[in-house]
């Protein structure tokens, strides 16, 4: 389908541009949010006839975008959740719980706003995109943890997961003596010598002549 963009699109176009988009895209998200009309001739007129105003009302949206983006930008968020020994959280923090921890900060973000790929399913630091114009982004750092102490040490920049790994790989490891030889074992050298003992079969000839020698006197 072809579109007339009312702003700037990412990757698509700017204003007033004729783009053409997939036919779900454009029904779903470009002309029902205001973004786009569809480029047939009374559309365009349309557009001519209020491109001005529209370019207007676009930079005053670019304007507000801007001054909060000096507020927002770099904030730092700290999300503590239950996950597993792996660090996989049960759950997920999704973008609603980004705007919400946002606002309790005193930021009127909007949930579309913020640019999340997919939900954060693990723990750890990342830097998150916050779209509040087309024309306008900035970063947040989203930090979650399984506890303040934790999400403390992720701040630091601390792995807090291979730290875990590394401890728990040390603990399989036993300490050597340096002194023994290559493929000894310690146990080799603390355990004494087993005296060696006779095979039994081999008194069993002994006892056998002794009873013939006793049948023998006897007769």
């Amino acid at each position: 389908m072809d579109v007339i963009l009312l702003e700037r699109i990412e990757k698509l176009g700017s204003i007033g541009d004729v783009v053409k988009v997939k036919n779900g895209y454009a029904r779903n998200f470009l002309l029902p949010r205001g973004k786009a009309l569809r480029a047939n001739e009374s559309n365009r007129k349309v557009f001519e006839a209020n491109r001005a105003t529209i370019e207007a009302q676009n930079e005053e949206r670019r304007s507000q975008a801007q001054t909060e983006a000096g507020k927002v930008d770099g904030a730092r968020i700290q999300l503590i959740r239950q996950a597993s020994n792996a660090g996989q959280l049960y759950g997920s923090v999704s973008a609603r719980d980004l705007a919400e921890a946002l606002e309790a900060q005193g930021h009127k973000i909007a949930k579309h706003q913020i640019v999340l790929d997919r939900p954060i399913k693990a723990i750890g630091v990342q830097e998150v995109k916050i779209a509040l114009h087309p024309e306008v982004s900035v970063s947040i750092t989203v930090n979650v943890a399984r506890s303040p102490e934790e999400a403390e040490l992720q701040a630091q920049g601390k792995d807090v997961m291979a730290e875990m790994f590394e401890k728990d790989v040390a603990g399989f490891i036993e300490e050597r003596d340096p002194s023994l030889e290559p493929g000894e074992v310690e146990a080799d050298r603390s355990s004494p010598a087993e005296p060696e003992t006779a095979p039994a079969e081999a008194e069993a000839p002994a006892a056998e002549a002794g009873e013939s020698e006793e049948a023998a006197d006897e007769a």
